[in-house]
């Protein structure tokens, strides 16, 4: 990621016990080369298993030579440690704040898309939900079904503690529960592929004796059946063609995108007057951005696109984008980019409440 571009900040949510320092356990422990910041929002000691080997993270930020950042904040000092965090020394890739068990998360959507800091971006919400506790949860905490409610992805959690029906009788629950077309993502011990939620990069550079990293493959080389690996449950397809978008049948495409499509990232050429950049897109769940990018000199107009999912049609998915083609780009008006402009920011404005109501 260009370090001058705004880094997405994911909001990761769910009650206590749910499983939330398990997913960012994990997330960390499988981000290959990205350089992740991670905001804790939470009082008293902080216990991440991926950071042990480098000591425990107390109230002070710590820099790890892998390049992750911790920091134990309260919900007043959020701001000032994102903009910490999105200085371009670090060269952080995104930031993952882990909301405090009792935390409203939609204070921290509000602040964050309409944060006038133009080194960061809403990166959408993700709630993890404990299945063998959910009944429990939401009698302890009615807050729950609010929260459920504006979230971008949902994670079921502890699916190893719950038969099939069980299950099966939650995720209806949910579908009821969250937006129409919310993703309900399950895992155990909240092993889920980190490409749902970021791109990672490859790693070879060692920085010392041994790296953060180097550290995180020799645990998991010992420990290869434990760690299995998550992206197995997940379908991954590519779309590529040099032939113009129509910006009108792709936003419907994204409209009507399955639930069980739980991510797309790329970019889009509409080719449109007055709108000829690269349209970076990015979708977790059923949260949706573009972002205008310049193409490089020399650069190929094209389109490329990666949908990562589950149960998914793969061939009618890139049925319907092939039929996204438009042949008479001649004929492409700059009105016909409205859907598409709806999900990019403003510079110096807060961002519409439409991009996590909606989309």
């Amino acid at each position: 990621m260009n370090s001058r571009q705004p880094i997405p900040v994911v909001v990761l949510a769910g009650f206590l016990g749910s499983g939330k320092t398990t997913v960012l356990n994990h997330l960390l422990a499988h981000r290959a080369g990205t350089r992740i910041g991670v905001v804790v929002n939470d009082f008293g000691s902080i216990e991440i298993d991926a950071m042990s080997v480098a000591g425990q993270v107390g109230d002070s930020m710590v820099s790890l030579g892998g390049g992750c950042l911790c920091c134990a904040v309260d919900g007043s000092e959020l701001d000032a440690y994102l903009e910490k965090l999105a200085a371009p020394v670090h060269r952080i890739d995104v930031i993952v704040i882990e909301a405090s068990g009792l935390a409203e998360p939609q204070e921290m959507i509000r602040m964050l898309v309409a944060s006038e800091n133009p080194g960061i971006r809403y990166g959408g919400m993700v709630e993890v939900v404990d299945a063998a506790e959910f009944d429990a949860t939401r009698s302890r905490h009615p807050e729950t079904d609010r929260h459920l409610a504006v979230a971008d992805l949902v994670v079921l959690n502890k699916t190893d503690r719950v038969d099939d029906v069980e299950r099966a009788r939650i995720e209806g629950l949910l579908g009821t529960l969250c937006a129409p077309g919310t993703p309900v993502v399950g895992a155990d011990h909240g092993r889920i592929d980190p490409e749902l939620l970021f791109d990672r990069r490859p790693w070879t550079e060692t920085r010392g004796q041994l790296s953060f990293e180097d550290l995180l493959a020799e645990a998991e080389d010992h420990d290869h059946d434990h760690c299995s690996h998550a992206h197995a449950a997940y379908e991954s397809l590519e779309f590529v063609t040099e032939q113009a978008l129509s910006p009108r049948r792709f936003i419907d495409f994204l409209d009507r995108r399955p639930a069980g499509l739980y991510r797309i990232k790329g970019f889009v050429y509409f080719g449109v007057p007055g709108h000829e950049e690269r349209y970076e897109v990015h979708a977790v769940g059923r949260f949706l951005r573009f972002a205008p990018r310049p193409w490089g000199r020399g650069e190929r107009r094209l389109t490329q696109l990666v949908l990562i999912g589950s149960g998914t049609d793969g061939p009618g998915l890139l049925g319907e984008l092939e039929a996204c083609r438009e042949p008479a780009l001649h004929e492409a008006r700059p009105e016909s980019m409205w859907g598409v402009l709806r999900y990019v920011a403003r510079p110096a404005e807060p961002e519409p409440e439409a991009e996590t109501a909606e989309a």
